[in-house]
């Protein structure tokens, strides 16, 4: 939604570098595939861990509705 592909991998790179001092809510930033950028053992574990708990979960093919979540193009 800010104007550039790759917005959303900026923006989780700087809540979650700001997020100890700040309490950011970095790991609700998923990619415009509807999917966390994050690979496994470097944060990937810890953002779908904390999306559960807030009630947001994956489908089958571990995709988050984007349209669900009123993301708009």
């Amino acid at each position: 939604m800010a104007g550039n592909p790759r917005a959303a991998r900026q923006v989780a790179w700087i809540l979650s570098s700001s997020s100890r001092r700040h309490s950011l809510p970095w790991f609700r930033v998923i990619n415009s595939r509807g999917t966390i950028s994050l690979p496994p053992g470097a944060g990937f574990e810890e953002q779908r861990r904390r999306l559960a708990a807030e009630g947001v979960a994956p489908d089958a093919n571990g995709v988050y509705s984007l349209k669900e979540r009123q993301w708009r193009k």
